[in-house]
């Protein structure tokens, strides 16, 4: 029986509410603020507002999604997909009346203000080798005394061209030969991957090949598409990864698959429809046909890896992690059914262990740890950090489970990066007052002009970049306390502390909507670094050093966390400033190598084999350093680089400040319930 006021879950959004039966879709994401388009004011005539209704048991919200819970179509949803068309499962928001409990997905192309995925390309040099390659050939002309086959005559001609023998063709390959030999009277342009394998042809003379390099992330997928014959980059482009809707960490995603019987194939349905799109999208910004595109190369952590693959991610959820398979991967594209050339390959870097996936081999190949003589921390910050460290002598690796703080989740003012979202954070010591960045706008807050130039986009929550900033910031002026309490105290010197009952919270912007930084918004971001932290320590103990040459911040959020904000959180290790660094998308740059490099694919398969993997979830001193890592920056680590060149503020005696025994106990169940939480 359908509740009077059920429940409606939006997705990717988070945002909830109860409702009167009968609330449109889209009055209930007014009213909550969830972003989504409409410019004919609900009248079903634009088609801006379509939405898709996520079906089944979601025991995470303790309800069920049905069909029969939204009202079914009218007449004006009816006339507007004859008119327009609708795809299937999609509806039109502003008709769409609520009749029980839902979970709705607002798709990016009917959000106002569409996630922007940032995740910039930074590429070393290294030396053009592409897996596939183009060759030009003349075959001889049949006649009856010596009836070869086109197939045969165009593999002789490549032997007695190019040196290319043995090659093997499969049916598909033979057919395009045979048109293209037809077509070209003979003369004709075939790709050979590996130098063993056919795999097109064309008539005459062509030279034009291309490749994508993907990284496929639990929150973004970034693709770049590059040229096969000179390794320029032609068009990059990044999608919101749709698996959102089954869950926004990895193991929420785990669990729907263990959940439902389909759950991992229609995960993996929706990753593949994303790829699909997203190289559409880049063969169209680069000006290539998908089916000039004949390599593809994908990193991704375990469980992207594997539900991209096919793959069962139910293993990687529980103990022992075991993988399907950690070698790399070798696929054709027809199989993944990605939209391109039909004999297109796909390569998949290999994974390091259950929790350190291909995304961190790319890593691994784009920074070049293994080559350094400097002890490198190298830390993909997401929702399970993955870091390595070490130097040419012995690489390790482990990941940590920080969960989705970073990246808006769990915050009350949190949001992905979009316009709108503060990201840049400063406060004033003596005033306490603050003054912020938004994406969108070039301009601070207390600058003129920047209430008009936000006008558009208004000040709409805090993304993860100003997160770090905002705790770090509240910390040197005082507002937080090294165990980071928010001093309630302080609300005689500022209006900006405010009691919001058993805690306080700093009101970071009191427009509309308010956004606070409220106590458990610190200790959420207090149980991610510290997480982090433990992670990398624990890397530490077992390479056998104190301290880290290098920090290096790869990945989409990492590369927009200020480092000096970063180190005086504590997300890192203490390390010389100028020695650490946001390095980009390194995964993404580690694919674009392996796209355009045969011998950065086989260096990298070398590498990973010799990493030294360590599972902080056994680990037994991971709780030890987790407990003084939720310290801010930290409990007992002196952090002398950070304290040359920021005024920390003074450590309380023995490292504590006002701990209590109750509160201790609190804070050493946390980190085990985070585990359990990710894991």
């Amino acid at each position: 029986m359908a509740s009077s006021e059920p429940l409606l879950i939006f997705t990717p959004s988070g945002r909830r509410g109860h409702f009167a039966a009968g609330t449109t879709v889209l009055d209930a994401a007014r009213r909550l603020g969830v972003d989504i388009d409409s410019v004919c004011g609900g009248r079903g005539i634009c088609g801006r507002c379509q939405v898709e209704q996520s079906l089944g048991e979601f025991p995470k919200h303790g309800i069920t999604s049905d069909t029969s819970h939204l009202s079914p179509p009218d007449a004006v949803e009816a006339d507007y997909a004859a008119r327009k068309g609708l795809a299937p499962r999609r509806r039109l928001a502003c008709t769409a009346a609520l009749r029980g409990d839902a979970v709705i997905d607002v798709p990016a192309t009917s959000q106002v203000h569409r996630q922007v995925v940032r995740k910039e390309l930074e590429v070393r040099a290294f030396d053009l080798d592409p897996v596939t390659r183009l060759y030009y050939v003349e075959a001889a002309q049949p006649d009856l005394a010596s009836p070869a086959s086109d197939l045969l005559r165009v593999e002789e001609a490549l032997a007695r061209e190019w040196g290319l023998r043995d090659l093997d063709a499969d049916l598909a390959t033979a057919r395009a030969v045979q048109q293209a030999v037809g077509a070209g009277q003979g003369k004709v342009t075939v790709a050979v991957h590996a130098g063993r394998t056919i795999t097109a042809a064309w008539p005459g003379f062509r030279d034009r090949a291309f490749g994508v390099a993907i990284d496929v992330g639990s929150t973004t997928i970034a693709g770049h598409l590059a040229s096969l014959l000179d390794g320029s980059v032609l068009a990059s482009a990044g999608v919101m990864n749709p698996q959102i809707r089954f869950g926004e960490d990895l193991m929420s995603r785990v669990s729907y698959a263990m959940l439902h019987d389909r759950g991992a194939a229609e995960m993996t349905a929706a990753v593949r429809t994303a790829l699909r799109d997203l190289i559409g999208s880049l063969a169209e910004a680069g000006g290539v046909e998908r089916d000039e595109i004949l390599e593809l190369v994908l990193v991704g952590n375990p469980i992207m890896h594997h539900l991209v693959l096919g793959l069962d991610p139910v293993p990687l959820g529980q103990a022992p992690f075991t993988l399907a398979t950690e070698r790399a991967v070798h696929a054709s594209a027809a199989e993944l059914r990605l939209g391109v050339h039909p004999g297109a390959r796909v390569y998949v870097l290999p994974c390091i262990a259950g929790h350190v996936g291909a995304d961190t081999a790319g890593v691994i190949l784009s920074e070049q740890p293994h080559l350094a003589e400097a002890v490198t921390l190298i830390v993909d910050v997401g929702t399970n950090a993955e870091l390595v460290l070490g130097n040419r002598h012995r690489l390790l690796a482990a990941s940590s489970p920080t969960g989705p703080a970073f990246e808006g989740a769990q915050i009350s003012s949190g949001q992905r990066a979009a316009p709108g979202a503060i990201e840049r954070v400063r406060i004033d010591p003596a005033t306490l007052e603050p003054r912020f960045k938004v994406i969108g706008c070039p301009l601070w807050s207390d600058d003129p002009g920047f209430a008009g130039a936000t006008a558009d986009t208004g000040i709409t929550g805090i993304c993860g970049s100003g997160i770090i900033e905002v705790i770090a910031e509240l910390f040197l002026a005082g507002v937080i306390t090294a165990d980071g309490i928010i001093d309630g105290s302080l609300a005689a010197r500022t209006p900006r502390i405010v009691d919001d009952g058993r805690t306080f919270s700093y009101v970071l912007s009191d427009g509309e909507p308010r956004i606070l930084v409220t106590q458990n918004d610190v200790r959420a971001i207090q149980l991610a670094k510290a997480a982090l932290y433990a992670g990398a320590r624990l890397l530490m103990d077992a390479y056998g050093v104190e301290a880290v040459d290098e920090v290096r911040l790869a990945g989409a959020f990492g590369s927009h966390i200020d480092l000096r904000h970063a180190m005086v959180l504590g997300l890192v290790p203490d390390c010389d400033l100028d020695r650490a660094t946001s390095v980009g998308n390194a995964a993404g740059a580690g694919a674009l190598i392996a796209l355009l490099s045969g011998a950065a694919r086989r260096e990298v398969e070398a590498v990973v084999r010799e990493v030294t993997k360590l599972e902080t979830a056994i680990e037994p001193r991971f709780q030890e350093h987790f407990v003084d890592a939720l310290a801010i920056p930290h409990r007992t680590a002196p952090y002398p680089n950070l304290g040359r060149v920021v005024a920390l503020p003074d450590r309380p005696a023995g490292g504590r400040a006002g701990r209590d025994e109750r509160s201790e106990r609190r804070r050493r169940r946390a980190p085990v319930a985070a585990q359990e939480e990710t894991r």
